[in-house]
């Protein structure tokens, strides 16, 4: 299983950023070819109690390398990584992991 983790920092502007994020970017996500899940946490803290350094955290799944491959190579990937820059540049770290057995 390829994964695809995108964290986000804190923006200024809550509503509106969810509202984007929900109406817009989700949906285009939801369209890359090969998607096999995605799940969307809100982080509230840390696990000692403090303030954590991320607001949301977003998990794409893939059930494997050459179907991630052709998803990223994909018209809909493109479509959400100009959309991710136009509402999240300097809020959003992507991060790709295989699962370890």
């Amino acid at each position: 299983m390829i994964r695809v983790v995108a964290l986000y920092k804190q923006p200024e502007d809550v509503d509106g950023f969810m509202r984007h994020y929900e109406e817009v970017h989700t949906p285009l996500v939801r369209k890359v070819p090969g998607l096999a899940g995605l799940e969307v946490t809100r982080i509230t803290a840390d696990a000692f109690g403090g303030e954590a350094p991320y607001f949301l955290m977003a998990v794409m799944t893939y059930p494997d390398r050459e179907t991630f491959d052709a998803a990223m190579r994909s018209e809909e990937n493109r479509a959400v990584a100009k959309d991710l820059m136009s509402f999240a540049r300097g809020l959003v770290t992507v991060m790709v992991g295989e699962d370890v057995e």
